[in-house]
């Protein structure tokens, strides 16, 4: 093969790799610490929790953040991904949020150890999780239900909506909003429970 040749081969390998090579990938995560002040809380107080299967919409199964676009639509964020799956995420961010809030031996993940005696189970339907529309915060929507394991109380059902904004339209700043949401979203749960 002659200089020029290897020059030329070399240089189209250069330029396939270049061209072939992605972005590089941004992880996020929720993090564990809540945002805001820390609470006061009254360690043993009121009845045991068993938090059961926190259910996520479908489109939230994937490990790209999704921003609305157009009238229905949603675009994965190119490059920026969840470092854990929200499926994972949020039953365990919202397990330890209720517990910063009701005392960490009165919340417990289903199904529970022998010997602790739960007073009511925790079901949990996130109807919406999402950046919105002007990419400046994020929207919350979910149902929940506390039950009494014995069948003597009917369950109580709760809706809620809630609205975190942010100062911009970064997929950081979203991510702190959605664990803004996350974070509300387990004060609203305690609130209402009492």
């Amino acid at each position: 093969m002659t200089m020029p040749t290897r020059l030329l081969s070399v240089a189209l390998l250069l330029l396939v790799n270049a061209c072939s090579s992605s972005p590089p990938v941004q992880l996020y995560q929720l993090r564990a610490d809540p945002p805001g002040p820390a609470l006061q809380i009254t360690a043993g107080a009121g009845e045991r929790w068993a938090l059961g299967a926190v259910q996520l919409p479908e489109y939230l199964d994937r490990d790209a953040l999704l921003r609305p676009s157009g009238q229905a639509g949603l675009t994965a964020l190119t490059g920026h991904r969840w470092a854990e799956p929200l499926r994972d995420a949020v039953p365990r961010l919202l397990q330890q949020d209720l517990a910063r809030l009701r005392g960490a031996d009165q919340v417990w993940r289903a199904p529970v150890p022998p010997g602790v005696v739960v007073g009511r189970q925790l079901r949990v339907e996130i109807q919406q999780l999402e950046a919105r529309a002007d990419g400046l915060g994020v929207v919350l929507a979910a149902r929940w239900m506390l039950i009494d394991p014995s069948g003597k109380s009917p369950a109580q059902v709760f809706d809620g909506r809630i609205e975190v904004p942010s100062a911009e339209a970064t997929p950081d700043a979203l991510v702190s909003a959605h664990r803004a949401a996350l974070w509300q979203l387990a004060q609203d749960i305690q609130r209402r429970a009492d």
